[in-house]
C-alpha cells in the first residue's frame, strides 16, 4: 500500500474547515486522562499506543486530523499510519495552541492538571526532598527516592499507577455530587481551586510536626537516629 504523506494545518485553518462544514474526523492521540482534562469539540480519543491497532475506527472517505498537546505525538501518529491509506492531516500547535487562542474546549474532569502531570510533580518532589534530607541529615532518607523509583518501575511494567489511582480520588480531581432538591441553585458544581492549596498547607504542617516529633522525642531513640538528629541534651527539652 502506498505511503500517504502528511498534511499540516494550523488551528485557524481548522476553524475555517468547521465554518465551511467540511467533513473531517478529529482524532486526539493523547492519553485518556489528558483527553478528559481538555480536548477540542468533536474529537475522539485514540491514544498513540493504540493507533496502529485501531485503524478501522478511522474514516476512510474523509481527512483524519490528528491532534495532541503540541503536535509531536500527532506527527508520530501520522508516521505510524502512513501506510494505512488514510488522508492524514496534523493539527500544528495542538490542544495547547487551541486553548491559548481562547477557543472553547470540552472538559470532562474537574482537574486543572492531567493526572500524569500531577504524578510527575509529586514523584519529583518526593525524590528531591528525599535526596536533600539524605545529604543534610541521614542516608536512611534515600529510602524515599528508592521507593518512588520502584513505584515508577512497577507502573511502567504493569500499566497500573498506584499514585495516579490515589490522586484520581482526591477532591480536586472529581466533581462534587450536585443535588437539585428544593429548587436551590448549588454554589459550586466542582470544588474550589483553593482546596489544593489548603491540602498542601495541611500536608506541610503534618510534615513539620513529624520532624519536630523526631527531634524532641526521648522515648524513641531509633526514630531520632533514623531522622538524622543527634540525641543530645537539647533534644530532651521541648522546642
Amino acid at each position: 500500500m502506498p505511503v500517504t504523506p502528511q498534511r499540516i494545518i494550523d488551528i485557524e485553518t481548522w476553524k475555517d474547515w468547521q465554518a465551511e462544514g467540511r467533513r473531517a474526523q478529529l482524532v486526539d492521540v493523547r492519553s485518556a486522562t489528558e483527553f478528559a482534562t481538555a480536548h477540542l469539540p468533536g474529537a475522539i480519543n485514540i491514544p498513540l499506543e493504540q493507533i496502529e491497532l485501531r485503524t478501522a475506527d478511522l474514516e476512510a472517505n474523509a481527512p483524519v486530523v490528528l491532534v495532541c498537546q503540541g503536535g509531536t505525538r500527532a506527527h508520530l501518529a501520522g508516521a505510524l499510519l502512513a501506510a494505512s491509506g488514510r488522508d492524514l492531516v496534523v493539527l500544528e500547535g495542538g490542544t495547547g495552541a487551541w486553548l491559548n487562542a481562547g477557543y472553547p474546549a470540552v472538559r470532562s474532569t474537574a482537574s486543572r492538571w492531567a493526572l500524569e502531570r500531577q504524578v510527575r510533580l509529586i514523584a519529583g518532589l518526593l525524590v528531591a526532598v528525599g535526596v536533600l534530607l539524605a545529604v543534610a541529615l541521614s542516608h536512611w532518607w534515600l529510602v524515599v527516592p528508592a521507593f518512588v523509583g520502584c513505584g515508577l518501575i512497577f507502573a511502567g511494567v504493569s500499566g497500573l499507577c498506584l499514585m495516579g489511582e490515589m490522586l484520581a480520588r482526591l477532591p480536586w480531581n472529581r466533581p462534587r455530587h450536585v443535588h437539585a432538591s428544593h429548587c436551590r441553585k448549588p454554589r459550586w458544581e466542582y470544588p474550589a481551586p483553593a482546596s489544593l492549596k489548603v491540602g498542601l498547607k495541611r500536608a506541610g504542617k503534618l510534615f513539620r510536626w513529624i520532624l519536630r516529633g523526631c527531634r524532641i522525642s526521648t522515648r524513641m531513640p531509633f526514630t531520632a537516629r533514623w531522622c538524622g538528629f543527634a540525641a543530645t541534651a537539647k533534644t530532651r527539652k521541648m522546642c
